[in-house]
């Protein structure tokens, strides 16, 4: 929960969709994109753009963008002026580089010698200040502050060895791909494709999903020939809402075509000899919807197994488990089956005050945890009460929940965090507080308990973290990705605001 209220979030969501067979499809790609922003809503709610496109010769693109939810992003006129899109891409924007202004929203679209392309971006580039000088140096003006006009820009520079007439799009991307590591995940779109790109460590998410008709939605009957469009997302929970399947992740380093014909992978750009994939471990902890599933397994699942963990290495002398609504209700529940103690609800949520860490304000960050949770006294009068959070980052709003439970009548109450402290900044793609803020460097931290008014607080340790993410990764082996990178199926995530340890050299 204090995720939300300290100010940390995620930079974006990013979502795609192409109409299979016969073009102009009858199927409505503009409706697709827009219910898949609605459902990556909890990755940004800033602002919102969805590019579409005919594929034609020469192709028309049509844009529209907006700031807020998607929901008052695209008013019905808005839909209109997008239906005639055979394909598009869209994104929806939390801001880590790049103020909230309009210009800085997503996507990007840019001339370029072959004709216009359009860029959606999650992540934050490592080396962004070094790429913007060569850029800059190539001639090229740069109108917005943000990282994926940056790619864009890349993107757009001819590479060594293309031919003037025939756009190499692959070594254009890899290209990309070898001026800067990390972090990203890219829909590029072009006439009548998009590419799907992770970057080489797979900081930030990216999955395909296949659209097939309703009536063979749950069934086992649909084959390819029943593909009515293909959609790629940050997150597959999307893909329920849209009536599409689950087809696979695109890989760490791997660069997907995805047209009206299919999904063909036409390349695995590798990392250097022994680097792991770097994950972001938190897309597990918080970041992303519970029904997600990333390598194999649904994030709902990898935050019990948390709890359970955390169960393990912080067992509790109490009466009931409950938690901090929501995020970390599949950790508390995990918890509470591993202790043997009883689940309850302390906390009762006012649904309607809204996700208060999008709004970059301080003050209405803290004007919001106010009016959020109401208790449920009859359920823990008399009673220690173990309560899960998912995080403490500042340490100044579990205090006043803390203090609200023991005004209701809990004797005790314990704090168990189903992660461990948060010590460093990303430079990823993660809006965290600077390292002063965060209350495990400050002096507090050593009688954390004493200093938010908890019977007792622990965390789970980095080691048991990671041993609960990866205890139920599948085989990322898959017969359709023909590439001999055998270091793509090796595990890894990113712990770098856990450890300090970060997966490349970071350049300023």
């Amino acid at each position: 929960m204090e995720f939300e209220e300290s100010g940390i979030g995620e930079e974006c969501g990013v979502f795609g969709c192409v109409a299979a067979g016969e073009w102009p499809t009858q199927l409505e790609v503009a409706q697709i994109l827009t219910l898949g922003l609605v459902a990556l809503q909890h990755r940004g709610q800033e602002s919102a753009g969805i590019v579409t496109c005919n594929g034609g010769s020469p192709p028309t693109y049509t844009v529209h963008k907006g700031m807020g939810l998607v929901s008052s992003a695209f008013p019905p006129e808005a839909l209109l002026k997008l239906r005639y899109g055979n394909l598009g891409i869209c994104h929806t924007r939390y801001s880590t580089t790049g103020i909230s202004e309009l210009q800085n929203c997503q996507p990007f679209v840019v001339d370029t010698l072959h004709g216009k392309i359009a860029v959606a971006h999650n992540g934050e580039l490592v080396n962004a200040h070094a790429l913007r000088k060569k850029v800059m140096r190539h001639g090229v003006g740069l109108s917005t502050s943000s990282d994926s006009e940056l790619i864009t820009q890349l993107l757009a520079l001819t590479p060594p060895m293309e031919e003037l007439d025939a756009p190499d799009w692959v070594a254009r991307i890899k290209n990309l791909m070898t001026e800067t590591p990390t972090s990203y995940s890219l829909l590029v779109m072009f006439k009548d494709v998009i590419y799907a790109v992770r970057d080489p460590y797979g900081n930030r998410p990216l999955c395909i999903g296949r659209l097939v008709p309703i009536s063979k939605l749950h069934s086992s009957g649909a084959g390819e020939e029943d593909t009515e469009g293909w959609v790629v997302s940050s997150e597959s929970c999307s893909f329920q809402s849209i009536g599409a399947r689950y087809y696979r992740e695109v890989l760490p380093g791997e660069i997907v075509q995805i047209s009206r014909h299919g999904v063909k992978s036409l390349s695995v750009v590798p990392r250097p000899e022994g680097d792991l994939p770097a994950f972001c471990i938190f897309e597990y902890v918080y970041f992303a919807r519970p029904d997600s599933i990333f390598e194999g397994q649904m994030v709902y699942t990898v935050r019990q197994r948390c709890g359970r963990q955390l169960a393990i290495e912080a067992p509790t002398d109490a009466d009931v488990v409950s938690t901090v609504p929501e995020s970390a209700t599949p950790a508390a529940l995990g918890y509470a089956q591993q202790s043997g103690l009883p689940y309850i609800e302390v906390l009762c949520k006012n649904r309607y005050v809204g996700r208060t860490f999008i709004q970059p304000n301080t003050r209405l960050r803290q004007l919001g945890v106010a009016k959020k949770f109401g208790a449920l006294t009859d359920n823990f009068a008399g009673k220690r009460v173990v309560l899960i959070d998912d995080s403490i980052v500042r340490g100044n709003t579990i205090s006043p929940i803390i203090k609200l439970l023991k005004e209701a009548g809990a004797t005790e109450v314990h704090i168990r965090v189903a992660s461990p402290p948060i010590r460093f900044p990303c430079y990823m793609g993660i809006n965290i507080p600077t390292k002063e803020e965060l209350i495990a460097n400050k002096p507090e931290f050593q009688d954390i308990a004493g200093y938010i008014g908890a019977d007792s607080v622990q965390y789970l340790t980095v080691e048991g973290l990671v041993s609960a993410v990866q205890e139920g990764i599948a085989s990322l082996q898959n017969d359709k990705i023909s590439s001999n990178d055998r270091s793509s199926k090796r595990v890894g995530h990113c712990t770098a605001c856990l450890t300090g340890k970060y997966p490349v050299e970071l350049e300023w």
